[in-house]
């Protein structure tokens, strides 16, 4: 689309977590008035760290907020994959370092300090609080969004950036609703000097075994580290309660500093969650009105995914406004690049991921890398 037509857009963003705050900045730069509708009365993230992969960190410095995502995060050269007991399986460097001009690092964050960073580059007044979607419309070249507290919006393009929950996603595409992966995910933010020697650099390890998955990702620059036990559980509660008593049979027979850390936990500080993904959707899109993030492809937390995709997704969709001839035309050519890449990604990250299945679950690494190491 020209500037001039691209200036004259008015889109309504659904949503302010990562997707949707990344949305409103890539489709900000492109001159449109965007502005973004939240149902939460403050903007926050519950849970623990995340890894920003190089792909990520390209396309925030492509939109001028690298440094802010930068300064609350540690920069990570390699993932290494071990057993329960520390023997090693595998370690490489994080996919896609070298594709840059300037050589990208995955960046370990807080949630917190990430949403924070994202909204915090966005212009003041662009995201409102308080706003949960009622009623969705396509009208064809137009979109409708009411909401519970009885303001209505039009816009040219509603972006539904609305979680896993999607209100946009089941009244215009697909009522399927979310599938329970059998895990619970206990999640904690652990001061380093409690951390009994788990953080010895920057770069994440994640020990396997006995259908438990450790999760250790340093956030050295606020001294700390994201610590998440992840293991098979039959309570499909969207949010159980924590028990320290499961949480130590799901570390039994770690390494004794995993163990230890377990043990220490102060479990009021402790984040549990059941995990959900979605099955794929078929179609994303309308005339005027496109699916983002989770709303359009929820994965389970294996591969680390789920706020690069958002991310990219904001990118993709922007691309495709500036290269189409219409918002149509744009929300197919979005779909069509990125849908194939989340569908894949939604399918390797519900494998449970043994020993055994490493390399289908991290394809493309390579073949040495998959060797243990004396």
């Amino acid at each position: 689309m020209h500037s001039s037509d691209l200036s004259n857009l008015d889109i309504a963003v659904i949503g302010a977590g990562y997707g949707g705050a990344a949305a409103a900045k890539a489709l900000s730069l492109l001159g449109a008035t965007v502005n973004v509708y939240e149902q939460a009365s403050q903007i926050r993230e519950v849970g623990a760290g995340i890894g920003l992969r190089p792909s990520s960190m390209d396309q925030f410095r492509q939109w001028g907020i690298f440094d802010a995502i930068a300064k609350v995060s540690s920069a990570s050269d390699y993932f290494e994959i071990l057993s329960a007991t520390s023997h090693p399986i595998m370690k490489d460097e994080w996919p896609g370092m070298e594709e840059y001009d300037v050589k990208t690092h995955t960046h370990l964050i807080h949630r917190g300090d990430f949403i924070e960073a994202l909204v915090g580059v966005l212009p003041e007044g662009m995201v409102h609080l308080g706003h949960k979607l009622e009623r969705i419309e396509d009208k064809g070249d137009r979109a409708v969004a009411t909401f519970t507290n009885g303001v209505t919006v039009e816009a040219d393009l509603i972006v539904g950036a609305d979680g896993i929950k999607s209100t946009v996603r089941e009244q215009l595409f697909s009522d399927q609703q979310p599938v329970f992966a059998g895990e619970h995910a206990y999640r904690a933010v652990v001061d380093v000097d409690d951390a009994h020697g788990l953080v010895v650099d920057d770069n994440l390890r994640m020990y396997v075994g006995r259908g438990t998955k450790v999760y250790v990702l340093p956030l050295r620059h606020r001294g700390q580290m994201s610590f998440d036990v992840t293991a098979l559980r039959t309570d499909s509660s969207w949010s159980p309660e924590p028990s320290k008593d499961d949480l130590m049979a799901m570390v039994e027979g770690f390494d004794e500093r995993i163990v230890a850390t377990a043990r220490d936990l102060d479990m009021a500080k402790v984040n549990v969650r059941a995990v959900y993904d979605i099955d794929p959707v078929d179609t994303w899109h309308s005339d005027s009105v496109a699916l983002l993030g989770d709303a359009a492809h929820s994965m389970c937390h294996h591969q680390g995914q789920g706020a690069n995709s958002a991310i990219l997704d904001a990118g993709g969709l922007a691309d495709a406004l500036r290269e189409a001839r219409s918002v149509k035309e744009a929300l197919a050519l979005y779909q069509a690049t990125r849908k194939p890449v989340t569908d894949e990604l939604q399918r390797i990250s519900r494998q449970g991921w043994s020993e055994d299945e490493i390399n289908d679950v991290f394809p493309g690494q390579k073949p040495a890398a998959q060797q243990p190491q004396n």
